[in-house]
């Protein structure tokens, strides 16, 4: 462990690109080239695939002032037509500035022909360049040279300048520091060290740990339980009593973390000690011995008898700096530490953490392991997500769930996807009367409550404008108009802009999907179970984010975006990138015009829930939380209300009165509420067989014109196995429907007393089971036989 700038610890096996730096800024690169051509334009672009910022520098003079204002990391100098300048010493002039000391310098040589022989680098060496490039206009080779220059020789320098100050923050740290050898011969320790244990570095340096003293009151088999764990690379924490020179043990908090050298290999242990908190007794004694030493003031020996009036507390001036008789920050931490662990404020998950890490203490070396692996697991931010199978195995669910489950890759390339969709007024404007709905689609709007309503004729008779029709007829039967307390007029504005902000041009994320979306909310808020958990506001709230939760849908994925480096990715810090879009921009489309805003009529207070309902509900699709909100609805509802089911002994009302508690709760209706959305947004397998088809059909075109974009970009492929002419449509819907459709529906459809009653298929007669559901799909697409 090592001290950053602020005095944080900071991780020594975390790569550091520059660890004086206050924040990661791009490496900058200077190019010093009298004349444009080839060469310096493949530097140049090279620079912008490897995310660096360059400049570029026609003559010495300008060179040298260039490099004084931007320090650059990299300075390539061309040192092919000496009649322009001469490199050697255009390299010496930036060497004599102070900042070059840490500047890798690089010449460009010109290529020689076969048949002369290779001219000395030592010339170059002697004139302060760090190495040299034989001329090569590939822009390929000219990245892979700056990248090699980055993860080597720049790397180093950023190191080697931080070093004089790590060591001075080392020198005056107050908990002890101690750097041993992947052997534990120790290499380094801080005079904080010296001062708790009672050495000299003098005696300590050069020898292994196993030659000094140890204390008995370890358990026997401590030792063998920190080095199994940290020889695995792995940081071990915990309480370690050990012995001073004085023959005295300490009880000491010990922080042990492994440096991880090139290769891979553990090339250091870096420790860090101080006295244990909890021991305040401990603690005093220490401060007691280093205070008479003679190294202190007789003002800072009354500080330590100076006791805080309080229990078992110590004032602030107990732990004192050695150079200063003011307390200072860093030695009132531990009485602060001590107060704030005392507050009830950890998270349950810390809770359990500490549980375990106090279990360790005193299992069997075998028990540790397996607690460690636990503790591994839970500290973990993707909890909820699945580990895949290798793309070897099944290369269909690698890449359709990991393309779906991704916030997105690194951005790999200078090509930039902006999607910004420019809609005019006139864009906006109402695109159809709707005084008297066509009496065809009056008819077809007829069956809009069975589960088997046929979308896409309806999508065909409206021409493509879905969404307004089914949505009128949908937010009347709810009542919808009268709970906002707004016109039909409006409401058909708002549906008519929302469906208009939609793209037609995409084949699945259009408007007649989220009017399939919205129709499938619908059939879930009718049934009994979800309908008696909900209020109003709820099915409002839900009804609304079925209609907007696509809107001005780009028909590519969030990884997608965030590979490209799209203004929306920038905007949403590549975190749910369009999922968060879409609730901003159905809102912001709602109240720009107050003739289709459907919530001018309702008071703040109602305006603030239902946004925040709407919001959450949109939020919810994400697919990288889909793990999450399912384990979550199955902990937290069906597998209490089974519990209730299997053990209750009373009357049946007793019994479904305690299952209404469990549904009826603020948290639990959240729950509910997400599960509804994300069910409705990818019920398409669970449709007629027809409409299952066609949907699949329209998705897989849309990653393939996603994959094909890609490429044309040279963006990272997120779902390889997405390419039109190898890729087989029936084996992606089964990895779909294994890992994201079958377990979600079986949570959503209840089990043991059908939660919402929603699957009843007539070509299935229920829940639609794998194999068939392949069987069906194979033999239409004749693609592949699936097993």
């Amino acid at each position: 462990m090592l001290l950053d700038i602020n005095g944080k610890m900071v991780s020594a096996t975390e790569e550091c690109v520059g660890p004086m730096r206050l924040s990661q800024e791009p490496i900058q690169v200077l190019l010093v080239f009298a004349k444009e051509d080839s060469q310096s334009d493949a530097f140049w672009w090279a620079c912008d695939r490897a995310g660096f910022r360059c400049n570029i520098a026609r003559t010495p003079e300008s060179a040298v002032e260039c490099f004084l204002d931007k320090h650059h990391e990299i300075i390539i100098i061309d040192g092919r037509h000496s009649r322009y300048f001469e490199p050697e010493a255009v390299c010496r002039m930036i060497r004599a500035t102070k900042p070059s000391e840490n500047t890798v310098i690089l010449a460009v040589v010109p290529q020689k022909p076969s048949d002369q022989e290779e001219p000395s680098v030592l010339p170059l060496l002697c004139a302060g360049f760090s190495r040299r490039f034989v001329e090569n206009n590939s822009v390929s080779a000219c990245y892979n040279e700056l990248i090699q220059m980055e993860h080597g020789e720049v790397r180093c320098q950023f190191k080697l300048r931080a070093c004089n100050s790590i060591f001075t923050a080392l020198e005056h740290c107050q908990e002890a520091v101690e750097i041993t050898s992947e052997d534990h011969i120790i290499q380094y320790v801080n005079p904080a060290f010296e001062r708790m244990m009672g050495y000299h570095k003098g005696e300590l340096i050069g020898k292994e740990l196993t030659e000094l003293p140890k204390s008995d009151k370890n358990r026997a088999d401590l030792l063998d339980t920190i080095n199994n764990c940290i020889k695995k690379g792995k940081e071990w924490q915990g309480i370690y009593y050990a012995r001073k020179k004085s023959g005295d043990s300490i009880q000491q908090h010990v922080r042990i973390t492994p440096v991880i050298g090139q290769g891979g290999k553990i090339r250091h242990f870096v420790a860090i000690k101080r006295p244990h908190i909890d021991n305040n007794n401990q603690l005093h004694k220490f401060n007691k011995e280093e205070r008479y030493s003679g190294e202190h003031s007789h003002s800072e020996c009354y500080s330590l008898r100076h006791r805080d009036r309080r229990k078992d507390s110590m004032d602030d001036r107990s732990v004192s700096s050695r150079s200063s008789d003011a307390p200072s920050l860093q030695n009132r931490r531990y009485s602060s530490v001590a107060r704030i662990h005392s507050m009830t404020i950890e998270a349950p998950i810390t809770k359990v953490i500490n549980i375990i890490n106090a279990a360790q203490e005193s299992s069997p070396v075998t028990v540790a392991e397996a607690l460690d692996r636990v503790l591994e697991i839970l500290r973990t931010t993707e909890l909820y997500s699945p580990q895949l199978a290798s793309k070897e195995d099944d290369p269909h669910t690698s890449d359709l769930v990991g393309g779906l489950m991704s916030d997105g890759l690194r951005r790999l390339s200078g090509n930039e996807y902006v999607f910004c969709k420019n809609m005019s007024q006139s864009q906006l404007a109402i695109p159809v009367t709707l005084n008297d709905v066509p009496p065809n689609i009056a008819e077809m709007l007829n069956d809009e409550e069975c589960w088997e309503f046929n979308i896409l004729e309806l999508e065909a008779a409206t021409h493509k404008r879905p969404l307004t029709y089914l949505g009128l007829k949908i937010c009347t039967s709810f009542g919808v108009c009268e709970f906002l307390n707004c016109s039909e007029a409006t409401l058909r504005s708002w549906l008519q802009l929302i469906e208009a902000s939609y793209h037609s041009s995409n084949s699945y994320h259009n408007s007649t999907h989220a009017a399939d979306v919205l129709h499938a909310t619908a059939y879930f808020l009718r049934k009994e179970r979800v309908k008696s958990s909900l209020d109003q506001l709820d099915e409002v709230a839900a009804l609304i984010a079925a209609a907007v939760h696509d809107v001005d849908h780009p028909g590519r994925t969030n990884s997608f975006l965030c590979n490209a480096g799209s203004e929306l990715a920038i905007l949403y810090n590549d975190t749910a990138v369009l999922e968060s879009h879409h609730a901003a921009l159905a809102f912001q489309l709602t109240v720009r015009d107050s003739k289709s805003n459907i919530f001018k009529n309702i008071d703040r207070t109602q305006f603030r829930t239902l946004r925040q309902a709407i919001i959450d509900m949109v939020l919810a699709t994400e697919m990288t939380r889909h793990f999450e909100h399912v384990s979550k609805f199955v902990n937290s509802i069906n597998k209490p209300m089974a519990a209730i089911e299997e053990t209750s002994t009373s009357s049946m009302n007793s019994d479904c009165e305690g299952q209404a508690n469990i549904r009826n709760s603020p948290e639990n209706r959240l729950l509910i509420k997400r599960m509804l959305i994300k069910c409705a947004d990818v019920a398409n397998p669970c449709r007629p067989l027809e409409l299952c088809i066609e949907w699949a059909g329209r998705i897989s075109e849309e990653y393939f014109a996603q994959t094909d974009e890609e490429k044309r970009q040279g963006l990272p492929v997120v779902m390889p196995v997405f390419d039109r002419n190898t890729c087989s449509v029936p084996k992606s819907q089964i990895s779909f429907i294994d890992y994201f459709i079958t377990d979600m529906f079986d949570a959503w459809d209840g089990k043991s007393k059908k939660f919402s009653c929603v699957l009843c298929f007539s070509l299935r007669g229920g829940f639609p089971r794998s194999v068939l559901s392949h069987f069906l799909l194979c033999f239409h697409f004749n693609r592949v036989e699936c097993s």
